[in-house]
């Protein structure tokens, strides 16, 4: 599901390298100021820093990727390491120049997990940089239907269990289905701005709409 995503083109990837354009000019700051630069992405994926591979190339980086699902090689500028970033513990000690994060706040759970992520972000590093979908906005982009997310769950199973909504297939039995469901919880600006306080949040828009919110902390 994750390569079939980023192998998008079109609209999708023109967001992706306007969202790099903040995100690399805040690596080329840290660069300046100490060097190099050591990242940790959360929820990462060699498929997202595949967009930017010619300035992964030619800076001096080190990218820690942090992801329980999706199982990637170590190579070159790239370490792995299969870690649940909502857990208080499972990154405890590491320390890096930048957090990443690049729409996963939203499939860590419930609001206790995601606090404890957000807590991780803030900690590991002194900068960092995070976008997750707006709630607000009338299209949901992991089932890719407009206004779905805005329906309650007891309708939303039954049409994943009638639709192949997104990149998955439609489920056969109603477990199946919830857990799909709630894979995805959107936030709003408030929501992010409790979880970050510390950070300025930027709006991604689209046809005058907010589609997406990036939190930064410089």
């Amino acid at each position: 599901m994750v390569t079939r995503a980023y192998a998008e083109g079109g609209l999708s990837r023109r967001f992706r390298l306007k969202r790099f354009e903040r995100l690399c000019a805040l690596i080329d700051t840290i660069i300046e100021e100490r060097g190099a630069c050591r990242i940790v992405d959360l929820g990462g994926s060699r498929h997202y820093w595949d967009i930017v591979s010619d300035y992964v190339a030619g800076r001096p980086l080190e990218i820690t990727l942090v992801n329980p699902k999706e199982t990637q090689i170590p190579a070159g500028k790239f370490a792995y390491l299969a870690a649940d970033a909502a857990d208080a513990a499972a990154l405890d000690g590491l320390r890096f120049d930048l957090v990443h994060s690049n729409s996963t706040i939203e499939h860590v759970g419930e609001w206790a997990r995601m606090s404890v992520f957000a807590a991780n972000v803030r900690r590991l590093a002194p900068r960092y940089y995070l976008q997750t979908p707006y709630f607000w906005f009338p299209y949901e982009p992991h089932f890719r239907a407009p206004m779905l997310h805005w329906l309650p769950e007891q309708l939303r199973y039954r049409l994943v269990m009638t639709f192949a909504l997104g990149f998955a297939e439609e489920k056969d039995n109603v477990a199946d289905a919830m857990i799909r469901v709630q894979s995805a919880r959107l936030l709003d600006k408030g929501q992010l701005q409790a979880l970050f306080p510390d950070a300025e949040v930027f709006e991604e828009r689209f046809c005058g709409l907010t589609k997406s919110l990036i939190a930064v902390r410089h």
